[in-house]
């Protein structure tokens, strides 16, 4: 059993003096290609982490709900018959969570708990998303409510949006609820349709984490948002998803130039993505590989949400032994970088990025090997710590 779950059902034992009923997991997530494509209705293709929020829980008699944080050495306390909701901090998530599910007419039950995650937050692995779906699979769990994987997605996602302030997409929190071990999804963001595509043998997903920073709600993410829905009005289509890109080119010249590269770059990024998930399926790895790295340049250069950090890793992995693409991940402006490569240079390439990245900028990245793990789980709790 993963060491956080051990460490938080320690935790609990020690604090509430029994053992948890549940321990609760939901994982972050990389992106392979598709990003800022999710919140214009297009395709997107993550993959679920091992590195997840973990909590250790059990259910109360009262209408309260109790939540210790490991990684802020802090609790909070709701009453969910009268809420006073936190406007701060992690515990800004939590209300955002009951906020949702009251507006929705969950019948909640209150519970005890401990949590604590191993994703690295505000480095664009969906700390947040794998937050929020923690704490709804909790209360489903707690409140003997039906798990429902995509239905827990966009209440998480309205929590994110219209409680948090990120107008974000669903893609993070629907990789993180219905992540499938061993494989990457495609998703249409419209429909919600998704595809389970095989991680290729003879390939890594290596993260590659720059050890810069953004906060989504401070950062130009949610400008992102804006500029995508101001170009679709304007192309005459409700999301940007429906604009061909001869039909941009067709009305380029009534749009500013910056509204144009960011349609452009929603518009050439849904169909990498189409490609790539052939490219995986037909085990093509120059191409998917060559996607990669295409998105990057687009991300950089149309969408402008890259920065020196990420430019500097991708650079130096392109140049690594292995290395078949790289890509920023994530919303941008910090954070991680996304490679794909060889399983037997994995070795080589994880030797050659630390070197040439702290050569570069005098910063030690973070490199994690991913396994595509499940969603959100239930687990019974550990009867050996």
């Amino acid at each position: 059993m993963n060491k956080i779950a051990k460490k938080v059902q320690r935790a609990f034992e020690t604090r509430f003096g029994s053992s948890p009923t549940h321990l609760i997991r939901a994982p972050g997530r990389v992106n392979l290609i598709g990003e800022h494509t999710d919140y214009s209705g297009g395709f997107v293709m993550p993959l679920a982490l091992e590195e997840a929020h973990w909590i250790a829980v059990r259910p109360r008699k009262d209408q309260t709900v109790i939540l210790h944080s490991l990684d802020y050495h802090d609790s909070t306390k709701v009453n969910l018959a009268e809420p006073q909701l936190q406007l701060k901090g992690w515990q800004n998530y939590l209300s955002g969570v009951v906020w949702v599910l009251q507006e929705e007419r969950w019948p909640l039950s209150g519970w005890e708990g401990v949590m604590s995650g191993d994703v690295p937050q505000g480095a664009g692995l969906s700390s947040s998303a794998a937050l929020e779906t923690a704490l709804i699979r909790t209360f489903a769990e707690i409140s003997e409510i039906s798990w429902r994987p995509k239905i827990a997605a966009k209440l998480a996602q309205r929590a994110e949006s219209e409680w948090v302030g990120v107008s974000c997409g669903i893609m993070d929190q629907l990789i993180s609820a219905c992540g499938v071990s061993g494989h990457a999804l495609f998703i249409d963001c419209r429909k919600l349709d998704i595809q389970q595509v095989p991680l290729p043998e003879g390939l890594r997903i290596i993260i590659l984490d720059t050890k810069t920073r953004r906060g989504l709600v401070d950062s130009h993410y949610n400008d992102r948002y804006s500029q995508c829905e101001e170009a679709s009005t304007i192309l005459g289509k409700s999301l940007l998803r429906d604009v061909t890109l001869s039909g941009l080119e067709t009305q380029a010249a009534e749009m500013k130039p910056l509204l144009y590269r960011r349609a452009k770059h929603v518009i050439t990024e849904n169909e990498r993505v189409l490609q790539a998930v052939n490219a995986m399926r037909s085990y093509d790895h120059q191409l998917l590989g060559q996607l990669m790295q295409d998105s990057h340049i687009s991300l950089r250069d149309d969408f402008e949400v890259s920065c020196s950090a990420l430019d500097e890793m991708v650079e130096c992995a392109l140049t690594a032994p292995g290395c078949l693409g790289a890509r920023m991940t994530g919303a941008g402006f910090g954070g991680c970088a996304v490679a794909l490569v060889t399983a037997e240079k994995e070795g080589e390439f994880v030797n050659s990025i630390s070197k040439c990245y702290l050569k570069k900028t005098s910063l030690q990245p973070q490199i994690i090997s991913c396994t595509p793990a499940d969603g959100a789980s239930r687990h019974d709790p550990l009867t050996e710590l």
